[in-house]
């Protein structure tokens, strides 16, 4: 049975994931019959449940509102909360262009997600995080004015017109749907922004709290585990060295990264056919789960691993005892 190796000499690094089914991905992709909601929660849950209780690891789950507003995901979802784990906020309709969104709808969006996570899992969320890293300043704003904890919308990297670029060559959008999606993924200037934990100053104060998607720090290229399974199906050897180069960069940088799991990064087209056509999905799940397990034990070599709440907790204890804090701007 896998074990974590932790000690409290280590900074810590949190882990979450972004609880995206079926339906969101074949909505992205823009093929027909999402609108049915069509759901592997009730295969994903059991199966990350039983390989996170074997590390002995409690995480960060990121719930889509949909999902928990439909009674054949009500019993699943709520494994989550009973195994101990957080549940954080991830919108109601999981759209990536949420940062277009008017402030009222923004709202509307959080507020509806949060009545329906709380009624299945008996959680109150705390932490929201934008689907395909979408946020904005009335995002901000919103999660502030709802008391949130901390946001982790942000991917600090340069590579995000890239990811557009490859996403609307491999989709099935109409004309309408890739004007709605032009912004998506963001623009080389996310590049631009901190990988450390750092306060957004809403309104003259610096309140609400922002953990990045960590990236490597300095080289900014992400390493969350979707790009570390790619690397691996080129070479295990080259992921490896990637992920002990991440690894390497925020310890001499004193990073604490947030590490970001998605459930196509442990199950493959052998456990959901309907979706081989996505990039990764020829790897069989126990493979997957191998992967999985290997790298989160590298990282717990390495770092002592937490959810996102305790990570925000850890931050804002920090801020407390200094004179000074960080703080950004919009924009």
């Amino acid at each position: 049975m896998p074990k974590l190796i932790s000690t409290d000499k280590k900074n810590i690094a949190s882990i979450s994931l972004d609880l995206d089914n079926q339906w969101s991905y074949m909505k992205i992709h823009g093929d027909s019959g999402w609108e049915k909601f069509p759901s592997y929660l009730n295969i994903f849950i059991p199966h990350v449940l039983e390989v996170l209780d074997q590390l002995r690891l409690k995480i960060t789950f990121f719930i889509v509102g949909q999902d928990a507003a439909l009674d054949k995901n009500a019993e699943y979802l709520s494994m989550i909360s009973a195994n101990g784990h957080e549940i954080g906020n991830h919108s109601f309709h999981h759209e990536s262009w949420l940062h277009l969104y008017p402030k009222y709808k923004i709202r509307d969006e959080i507020v509806t997600a949060e009545k329906y996570i709380e009624k299945v899992t008996g959680t109150k969320t705390t932490g929201f995080r934008g689907p395909g890293f979408s946020w904005s300043q009335n995002l901000l704003e919103v999660l502030s004015e709802l008391n949130y904890e901390y946001d982790a919308s942000t991917l600090p990297t340069f590579i995000g017109p890239f990811a557009r670029f490859y996403y609307f060559r491999t989709t099935k959008l109409t004309p309408a749907e890739r004007k709605e999606r032009k912004k998506l993924f963001g623009t080389f200037r996310d590049g631009l922004r901190p990988v450390k934990p750092y306060f957004w100053e809403i309104n003259g104060t610096g309140k609400l709290l922002e953990i990045p998607v960590s990236t490597i720090p300095i080289l900014k290229i992400p390493f969350h585990l979707s790009y570390l399974i790619y690397l691996n199906t080129i070479s295990p050897f080259l992921m490896k060295q990637y992920l002990h180069t991440a690894i390497f960069f925020c310890k001499v940088t004193n990073t604490a990264p947030s590490f970001l799991l998605h459930p196509l990064d442990l199950i493959g087209g052998d456990m959901i056919p309907e979706l081989k056509f996505f990039p990764g999905m020829n790897v069989k799940s126990e493979q997957k789960t191998k992967i999985f397990i290997n790298v989160i034990n590298n990282l717990s070599s390495n770092f002592k691993l937490l959810n996102m709440s305790s990570h925000a907790c850890l931050v804002n204890d920090r801020r407390s005892n200094q004179p000074f804090s960080t703080k950004r701007k919009y924009g």
